[in-house]
Protein backbone atom coordinates (compact mmCIF):
# COMPACT_ATOMS: atom_id res chain seq x y z
CA UNK A 1 0.00 0.00 0.00
CA UNK A 2 1.44 3.44 -0.90
CA UNK A 3 2.53 5.50 2.10
CA UNK A 4 0.03 8.27 1.35
CA UNK A 5 -2.85 5.78 1.31
CA UNK A 6 -1.73 4.14 4.53
CA UNK A 7 -1.44 7.52 6.23
CA UNK A 8 -4.91 8.56 5.05
CA UNK A 9 -6.46 5.40 6.49
CA UNK A 10 -4.58 5.78 9.77
CA UNK A 11 -5.77 9.39 10.03
CA UNK A 12 -9.36 8.21 9.55
CA UNK A 13 -8.91 5.56 12.23
CA UNK A 14 -7.53 8.19 14.61
CA UNK A 15 -10.45 10.51 13.83
CA UNK A 16 -13.00 7.79 14.62
CA UNK A 17 -11.31 7.31 17.98
CA UNK A 18 -11.28 11.03 18.75
CA UNK A 19 -14.92 11.69 17.87
CA UNK A 20 -15.97 8.93 20.26
CA UNK A 21 -14.30 10.49 23.29
CA UNK A 22 -17.17 11.37 25.67
CA UNK A 23 -19.62 10.29 22.95
CA UNK A 24 -22.89 12.22 23.59
CA UNK A 25 -25.10 9.73 21.69
CA UNK A 26 -23.82 6.25 22.65
CA UNK A 27 -27.11 4.58 21.75
CA UNK A 28 -26.70 5.27 18.01
CA UNK A 29 -22.93 5.73 17.66
CA UNK A 30 -22.18 2.04 16.91
CA UNK A 31 -24.58 2.07 13.94
CA UNK A 32 -22.58 4.93 12.46
CA UNK A 33 -19.01 3.95 13.33
CA UNK A 34 -18.88 0.17 12.93
CA UNK A 35 -19.05 0.33 9.08
CA UNK A 36 -16.25 2.91 9.04
CA UNK A 37 -14.05 0.80 11.30
CA UNK A 38 -14.75 -2.27 9.18
CA UNK A 39 -13.75 -0.35 6.05
CA UNK A 40 -10.43 0.80 7.56
CA UNK A 41 -9.50 -2.53 9.13
CA UNK A 42 -10.29 -4.44 5.93
CA UNK A 43 -8.50 -1.90 3.69
CA UNK A 44 -5.25 -3.92 3.28
CA UNK A 45 -7.32 -6.73 1.80
CA UNK A 46 -9.80 -4.83 -0.37
CA UNK A 47 -7.18 -2.45 -1.74
CA UNK A 48 -5.18 -5.43 -2.96
CA UNK A 49 -8.30 -6.86 -4.54
CA UNK A 50 -9.68 -3.56 -5.90
CA UNK A 51 -6.81 -1.02 -5.95
CA UNK A 52 -7.46 2.71 -6.15
CA UNK A 53 -5.43 5.73 -7.11
CA UNK A 54 -4.34 7.80 -4.13
CA UNK A 55 -6.69 10.72 -5.03
CA UNK A 56 -9.64 8.31 -5.26
CA UNK A 57 -8.83 6.78 -1.89
CA UNK A 58 -8.36 10.18 -0.26
CA UNK A 59 -11.83 11.18 -1.53
CA UNK A 60 -13.25 8.01 -0.01
CA UNK A 61 -11.52 8.74 3.31
CA UNK A 62 -12.74 12.36 3.21
CA UNK A 63 -16.35 11.17 2.92
CA UNK A 64 -16.01 8.85 5.90
CA UNK A 65 -14.35 11.65 7.86
CA UNK A 66 -17.39 13.87 7.22
CA UNK A 67 -19.62 10.96 8.20
CA UNK A 68 -17.64 10.49 11.43
CA UNK A 69 -18.29 14.10 12.44
CA UNK A 70 -21.99 13.55 11.75
CA UNK A 71 -21.88 10.39 13.84
CA UNK A 72 -20.30 12.25 16.74
CA UNK A 73 -23.24 14.60 17.27
CA UNK A 74 -25.81 12.79 15.10
CA UNK A 75 -26.50 14.55 11.84
CA UNK A 76 -29.28 16.69 13.28
CA UNK A 77 -27.06 18.23 15.94
CA UNK A 78 -23.68 18.93 14.33
CA UNK A 79 -22.82 22.38 15.77
CA UNK A 80 -21.52 23.95 12.57
CA UNK A 81 -23.34 27.21 13.34
CA UNK A 82 -21.39 27.46 16.60
CA UNK A 83 -18.16 26.97 14.67
CA UNK A 84 -19.16 29.60 12.09
CA UNK A 85 -20.03 32.12 14.80
CA UNK A 86 -16.66 31.51 16.43
CA UNK A 87 -14.83 31.96 13.12
CA UNK A 88 -16.82 34.77 11.51
CA UNK A 89 -19.30 36.16 14.01
CA UNK A 90 -22.29 34.97 11.95
CA UNK A 91 -24.01 31.70 11.08
CA UNK A 92 -26.26 30.13 8.48
CA UNK A 93 -29.43 31.11 10.34
CA UNK A 94 -28.48 34.77 10.16
CA UNK A 95 -27.08 34.56 6.64
CA UNK A 96 -29.71 32.38 4.95
CA UNK A 97 -32.60 32.20 7.39
CA UNK A 98 -32.18 28.43 7.78
CA UNK A 99 -33.96 26.83 10.70
CA UNK A 100 -32.95 23.25 9.88
CA UNK A 101 -29.55 21.66 10.50
CA UNK A 102 -28.31 20.96 6.97
CA UNK A 103 -25.20 18.93 7.77
CA UNK A 104 -26.90 15.76 6.54
CA UNK A 105 -27.72 17.45 3.22
CA UNK A 106 -24.07 18.43 2.82
CA UNK A 107 -22.89 14.88 3.51
CA UNK A 108 -25.33 13.44 0.96
CA UNK A 109 -23.88 15.75 -1.69
CA UNK A 110 -20.41 14.69 -0.55
CA UNK A 111 -21.42 11.03 -0.82
CA UNK A 112 -22.21 11.43 -4.50
CA UNK A 113 -19.17 13.57 -5.24
CA UNK A 114 -16.46 11.91 -3.16
CA UNK A 115 -17.36 8.32 -4.00
CA UNK A 116 -17.41 8.93 -7.76
CA UNK A 117 -13.63 8.44 -8.34
CA UNK A 118 -13.57 5.10 -6.51
CA UNK A 119 -16.80 3.92 -8.14
CA UNK A 120 -15.57 4.83 -11.61
CA UNK A 121 -12.29 3.03 -10.95
CA UNK A 122 -14.04 -0.15 -9.86
CA UNK A 123 -16.33 -0.06 -12.89
CA UNK A 124 -13.53 0.73 -15.34
CA UNK A 125 -12.97 -2.96 -16.06
CA UNK A 126 -16.37 -3.13 -17.76
CA UNK A 127 -16.05 -0.26 -20.25
CA UNK A 128 -13.47 2.12 -21.67
CA UNK A 129 -16.03 4.69 -22.79
CA UNK A 130 -15.76 7.58 -20.36
CA UNK A 131 -19.38 8.77 -20.73
CA UNK A 132 -20.76 5.27 -20.15
CA UNK A 133 -18.45 4.73 -17.17
CA UNK A 134 -19.40 7.97 -15.42
CA UNK A 135 -23.11 7.46 -16.12
CA UNK A 136 -22.99 3.92 -14.74
CA UNK A 137 -21.17 5.11 -11.64
CA UNK A 138 -23.76 7.84 -11.00
CA UNK A 139 -26.61 5.34 -11.42
CA UNK A 140 -24.92 2.87 -9.05
CA UNK A 141 -24.41 5.54 -6.39
CA UNK A 142 -28.05 6.57 -6.74
CA UNK A 143 -29.05 2.94 -6.19
CA UNK A 144 -26.81 2.69 -3.12
CA UNK A 145 -28.32 5.90 -1.77
CA UNK A 146 -31.81 4.51 -2.30
CA UNK A 147 -30.89 1.25 -0.56
CA UNK A 148 -29.57 3.22 2.41
CA UNK A 149 -32.81 5.18 2.68
CA UNK A 150 -34.71 1.88 2.75
CA UNK A 151 -32.37 0.70 5.52
CA UNK A 152 -33.18 3.85 7.50
CA UNK A 153 -36.90 3.18 7.03
CA UNK A 154 -36.47 -0.40 8.29
CA UNK A 155 -34.75 0.94 11.40
CA UNK A 156 -37.87 2.89 12.25
CA UNK A 157 -39.79 -0.39 12.30
CA UNK A 158 -37.53 -2.21 14.76
CA UNK A 159 -35.99 0.51 16.94
CA UNK A 160 -37.32 2.87 19.55
CA UNK A 161 -38.82 5.80 17.56
CA UNK A 162 -36.69 8.39 19.39
CA UNK A 163 -33.48 6.45 18.70
CA UNK A 164 -34.44 5.89 15.06
CA UNK A 165 -35.17 9.61 14.61
CA UNK A 166 -31.82 10.47 16.18
CA UNK A 167 -30.07 8.15 13.72
CA UNK A 168 -32.06 9.09 10.62
CA UNK A 169 -32.10 12.84 11.20
CA UNK A 170 -35.29 13.57 9.26
CA UNK A 171 -36.03 16.60 11.44
CA UNK A 172 -39.72 16.38 10.63
CA UNK A 173 -39.28 16.51 6.83
CA UNK A 174 -41.52 13.92 5.17
CA UNK A 175 -39.54 14.28 1.92
CA UNK A 176 -36.15 13.85 3.59
CA UNK A 177 -35.29 10.57 1.81
CA UNK A 178 -36.13 11.91 -1.64
CA UNK A 179 -34.15 15.10 -1.08
CA UNK A 180 -31.16 13.15 0.19
CA UNK A 181 -31.17 10.90 -2.88
CA UNK A 182 -31.51 13.89 -5.22
CA UNK A 183 -28.58 15.66 -3.56
CA UNK A 184 -26.43 12.54 -3.79
CA UNK A 185 -27.22 12.29 -7.50
CA UNK A 186 -26.40 15.97 -8.00
CA UNK A 187 -23.06 15.46 -6.26
CA UNK A 188 -22.19 12.46 -8.41
CA UNK A 189 -23.13 14.27 -11.64
CA UNK A 190 -21.01 17.29 -10.69
CA UNK A 191 -18.07 15.06 -9.81
CA UNK A 192 -18.55 13.04 -12.99
CA UNK A 193 -18.33 16.17 -15.14
CA UNK A 194 -15.14 17.13 -13.32
CA UNK A 195 -13.66 13.62 -13.65
CA UNK A 196 -14.33 13.52 -17.38
CA UNK A 197 -11.12 15.49 -17.85
CA UNK A 198 -9.01 13.72 -15.23
CA UNK A 199 -8.30 10.20 -16.41
CA UNK A 200 -5.59 9.62 -13.79
CA UNK A 201 -8.12 9.73 -10.97
CA UNK A 202 -10.09 6.77 -12.32
CA UNK A 203 -7.33 4.57 -13.73
CA UNK A 204 -7.03 1.23 -12.02
CA UNK A 205 -3.49 0.98 -10.57
CA UNK A 206 -1.49 -2.10 -11.46
CA UNK A 207 -0.93 -4.68 -8.73
CA UNK A 208 2.43 -6.39 -8.61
Amino acid sequence: MPTAQRNALLALLLLVGLVNVDQPFPEVAPLHHIPTLALVLAAPWWLRRWPLSTPALVCLVAFFALHSFGARWTYSSVPYDDWLRWLSGTDTRAAFGWTRNHYDRFVHIAFGALLMPATCTWLSGFTVQRAVLISAAAILLLAIGGAYEIFEWLLTLVMDPAVAESYNGQQGDMWDAQKDMALGLAGSIAAGLWLARRAGWITRPSVE
